[in-house]
This record gives C-alpha cells, sequence and structure tokens, in this order.
C-alpha cells in the first residue's frame, strides 16, 4: 500500500503543471489544524478509516471550521467490506453520512457506485 505523501506525489506527477493549482496537504486529519479555508474539500479515503466518535468528531469540527465552498466524501455503504487494506473501517448509509455531516453541510446528492479493486474485487 502506498503512503498518503508518494500517493500524493504520483498524482502530482500524473497531473503535471496543473498539479501547482493544488494545495497538497499530508497530516494526520484528527491533529491537522488548517491556517486557511478551502472551497473544495475532497474525500476519496479517509473518513472510512476513522472508527471512533471522537475520530470523526474531531474530522467533522475541522471540517465545518475550514471548508468554505463544497465537501465531498467517499466511503463504504453498508453494504461494503468491513476492512479496506487489512484496516477495519467505518461503514455508512445514506442517512447516516447525511446526519453526521448535518450543521454545517447541506447534501446535494449520494450516489451508490461499486469500486473494483485492483485484485478485480468489487
Amino acid at each position: 500500500m502506498l503512503s498518503s505523501a508518494k500517493a500524493l506525489e504520483k498524482a502530482k506527477k500524473r497531473l503535471g503543471e496543473k498539479a501547482k493549482k493544488i494545495i497538497w496537504i499530508v497530516r494526520d486529519i484528527t491533529e491537522f489544524q488548517p491556517d486557511t479555508t478551502f472551497d473544495v474539500w475532497h474525500d476519496r479515503a479517509t473518513f472510512h478509516f476513522l472508527t471512533t466518535g471522537e475520530q470523526v468528531a474531531k474530522y467533522m469540527e475541522t471540517a465545518r471550521n475550514a471548508v468554505s465552498g463544497f465537501l465531498t466524501i467517499g466511503t463504504f455503504s453498508d453494504n461494503g467490506p468491513q476492512k479496506c487494506s487489512g484496516l477495519p473501517i467505518k461503514q455508512y448509509s445514506e442517512e447516516k453520512l447525511t446526519a453526521e455531516l448535518q450543521n454545517g453541510f447541506d447534501k446535494i446528492r449520494c450516489i451508490t457506485e461499486d469500486h473494483t479493486t485492483p485484485f478485480d474485487t468489487k
């Protein structure tokens, strides 16, 4: 499994010059204290690794204070796996995720997508 920093370096290379338009951050989200706000916060694979109420509360506090525009989260549904990369995850129904995001964010859309892994599983 790639570390976050290595994965971001790979993404930067793929984007080339466009990568300069993005603020790239590698931090422990439960300790992250941004000194700016973000128009777009894209979480493709972090939120579901937060398995305690304390971790989720810290994430949401940070996001509510730092996101001035849109927050998009990709997470596992109730029908998905219970682990990812060998680590335990927290699953979410649309209702549960919507409730977690209230008091700061309004749901625009929720979609369900089957993700095909590098091992060709769904």
